[in-house]
């Protein structure tokens, strides 16, 4: 069965909390796994098409990597009447998916996956790096951000959601291009599956 590779597009979930002590931060990462069948590469391989996560209708996917980013966020109204962001702390949790097989695999097959899902992890951090990324790049454009004339601190929402969905569309370009280098004829996780499938 072909399997269509894509990132899951996961839209930020944002959410005033309340003030955090300090601004020091780091993300939260845990995998979990989905059970396969089989005892060959081929049959893995198979049962991943069957079982791999949806990202879509009929789209299924090897791996996928996902995320929830909640804020500690602080506006506040300035003399002058602007409105200025104070605090600006992310909470991050990103989630890893994989495939894990439910079987005892021989030993050659054992080694030929062991090989493949270092690799597919590997992939699979690399979205996570684009993820901690881009919550750094909020971070750093949020703090003391400031809107002129906003003295209820209503502008300034409407401008930061502007400014989030231009840096998450960043994020995601950057997402789409690493796939298709990866998955293209010759790609680092085209050569894993190949591999898998042969038991190389």
């Amino acid at each position: 069965m072909t399997v269509n590779f894509r990132l899951l597009a996961v839209a930020m979930s944002i959410a005033l909390l309340p003030i955090a002590a300090h601004a020091d931060w780091q993300a939260v990462e845990t995998t979990e796994t989905y059970a396969i069948t089989g005892t060959s590469g081929r049959e893995l391989y198979d049962s991943i098409g069957e079982r791999g996560p949806l990202l879509g209708p009929k789209v299924r996917a090897i791996a996928h990597t996902d995320f929830k980013l909640t804020w500690t966020r602080k506006y506040e109204p300035q003399p002058d009447g602007a409105c200025t962001i104070t605090v600006n702390i992310p909470k991050l949790i990103i989630t890893y998916t994989l495939p894990k097989p439910s079987a005892q695999l021989p030993a050659s097959t054992r080694k030929s996956w062991q090989k493949f899902i270092a690799g597919v992890e590997a992939h699979e951090r690399v979205h996570g790096g684009f993820i901690k990324d881009m919550v750094k790049e909020i971070e750093a454009m949020s703090v003391g951000f400031s809107v002129p004339d906003d003295p209820k601190c209503s502008k300034i929402r409407v401008e930061l959601t502007k400014r989030l969905g231009e840096i998450s569309n960043k994020e995601r370009q950057k997402n789409s291009e690493f796939d298709k280098v990866e998955f293209s004829d010759g790609g680092n996780l085209q050569q894993l599956v190949l591999k898998l499938v042969k038991e190389e």
